[in-house]
């Protein structure tokens, strides 16, 4: 069972031996965050990833990016029932292949700004568009539960008290103690991780060899 907002405030002022003047619960909130962007940061793990799908229409070269996207992992491209996945390229590229008045599913995208993306070949007619992302961590609060509060909670905690003796400038031992602990979990949970992602692939679909990319004038 997924420990409790409450409850995880408990222990961390238990492990401190200070109360609630000292290590308040919007403090200790900024301590959960903190660690929560910075196992983000490190880890790609199941519980950011998220996709988006909308479809091309014809002739346009833009498609809007989810609002929520931090950082994109890939572009697939879906008709009928064949998914290819785009391959990423620099604007210049795109700009070049789409001066030559190509059209057809497009093979190549690249960012355009922080709203946007741009694929080449223009679209001769509408496709789906699923854009596969990462996004910001959920933060754990008294009303919401999340993946490392309920999977890696001991994690989670080690960090937030690495965090915490920090801010007491307590003894440097429990500072070390705890920022170890919670370093070599942090470790232990990328390579967790890594070897899902790899199962993961085989079932996905991700291309495992360099494909090559064909001159826009060829």
């Amino acid at each position: 069972m997924a420990i409790t907002h409450a409850n995880f405030l408990t222990q961390v002022r238990n492990y401190t031996e200070v109360d609630s003047n000292v290590l308040s619960d919007t403090l200790i909130d900024e301590f959960i965050r903190s660690v929560e962007l910075d196992v983000a940061g490190k880890v790609d793990y199941d519980d950011l990833r998220k996709y988006s799908t909308s479809t091309f229409t014809a002739n346009n070269r833009f498609v809007s990016l989810p609002g929520d996207l931090t950082i994109m992992r890939s572009v697939e491209v879906i008709d009928g029932s064949t998914r290819t996945f785009a391959q990423r390229r620099d604007t210049s590229f795109i700009s070049e292949y789409n001066n030559s008045g190509a059209t057809g599913k497009p093979e190549y995208w690249a960012n355009w700004d922080d709203s946007n993306i741009i694929v080449a070949p223009t679209p001769d007619q509408a496709y789906t568009i699923q854009i596969n992302f990462i996004t910001d961590p959920k933060h754990f609060t008294s009303t919401n539960s999340t993946f490392l509060s309920t999977y890696q909670e001991s994690m989670l905690l080690h960090g937030v008290l690495s965090e915490a003796f920090r801010f007491l400038k307590g003894p440097q031992d429990m500072y070390k103690l705890y920022e170890t602990k919670y370093n070599e979990e942090v470790q232990n949970f990328a390579l967790q991780q890594m070897g899902r992602r790899r199962r993961a692939e085989y079932d996905d679909g991700v291309p495992r060899i360099k494909i090559p990319s064909p001159s826009p004038n060829s």
